[in-house]
């Protein structure tokens, strides 16, 4: 396993990321224990979460998994989005609050779950466009000078708010953001445009989610088949559609050629291929099994060579 800092900062993690985002939904506590202690035993030292995975539980068990070993790990959790709280429509929905009682209410339930002081990483999970930037950043500033949070990012910016943030925060001396999470894998390269160009002139780094397109690029989907009823892809026929079209079909099939050639898979394509961009720090990727977290780690350490890249630059799409 290789270690990175995360952008201009002291903060090293691990090359893989575990996405804590199954924990309390589709993992059980003695499962996802089971998958901490495997992605321990692998070199994993980044764990990411939310405020909202598995209405919380996401947290508790990430927090009750890892007593023991706070020192060992970098925890990253997420704040910023709030489930519906009304009745009928409101019910189900997922809403976007960062105002400065938002953030400290959010740390404090946050630290409570996670059985914990501090927060390695604490990530605004989407833009709020109701709340000015500069109430987030001073009020995540208050929260490091507390000692209650180590460092800050965020999750889902454009590249304009990556550098509007970037320029507030250093015209204020406040803590600046020094990662940027994102959605980002070979189906889905659109932050290349602006986004990545925005952290590599701003000093950030870029941990991508989803970097097997919710297990697209496994590879172990039928192109002449429906998704399992119990994969990810299977239970969204909305996601299904849209990853899985007939232009990302065509695509897939000639990544996965061109791994075989190498005699590697697709993952290893896919994960390889992320860890080696400029500026990813680490891939976040999920795991249901111990045996998934062995895989995405083994996958992640290909090290494509720059004819490598350069081929899969011509196959892959590139942003309009």
């Amino acid at each position: 396993m290789e270690y990175q800092a995360v952008g201009r900062s002291g903060l090293r993690v691990s090359q893989v990321g575990l996405g804590c985002n199954n924990f309390g939904r589709q993992c059980d506590f003695g499962t996802s224990r089971d998958i901490v202690h495997a992605a321990l035993d692998a070199g994993i030292t980044l764990f990411d979460t939310a405020n909202v995975y598995g209405h919380g539980r996401s947290e508790e068990f990430l927090g009750q998994a890892l007593k023991g070993l706070r020192q060992d790990v970098v925890i990253a959790t997420k704040f910023g989005v709030h489930p519906g709280d009304g009745d009928g429509t409101d019910r189900g929905r997922l809403w976007i609050r960062a105002a400065r009682g938002d953030i400290l209410r959010a740390i404090s339930e946050s630290l409570r779950r996670l059985g914990t002081d501090y927060v390695d990483l604490f990530q605004l999970h989407w833009p709020d466009p109701g709340t000015p930037i500069d109430e987030i950043l001073a009020t995540l500033d208050s929260l490091v000078r507390a000692g209650k949070v180590r460092y800050v990012g965020h999750s889902n910016f454009a590249g304009w708010q990556v550098v509007e943030a970037h320029y507030r925060a250093h015209s204020h001396n406040w803590t600046p953001f020094i990662s940027s999470q994102s959605h980002y894998n070979l189906l889905h390269r659109n932050i290349e445009a602006e986004v990545v160009p925005a952290c590599q002139a701003c000093g950030l780094s870029v941990l991508p989610y989803f970097p097997l397109a919710s297990g697209f690029l496994t590879g172990k989907y039928d192109r002449n088949s429906a998704p399992p009823a119990r994969s990810r892809l299977g239970q969204s026929a909305q996601t299904a559609r849209k990853v899985m079209s007939a232009k990302n079909w065509e695509l897939v099939e000639k990544l996965r050629a061109f791994a075989a050639e190498r005699g590697r898979s697709l993952t290893d394509l896919a994960l390889g291929w992320l860890a080696g961009r400029p500026p990813v720090a680490s891939v976040i990727t999920g795991a249901t099994t111990a045996a998934q977290i062995r895989g995405n780690v083994a996958a992640a350490a290909w090290r494509l060579t720059a004819d490598d890249m350069a081929e899969v630059d011509k196959l892959s799409a590139r942003p309009g």
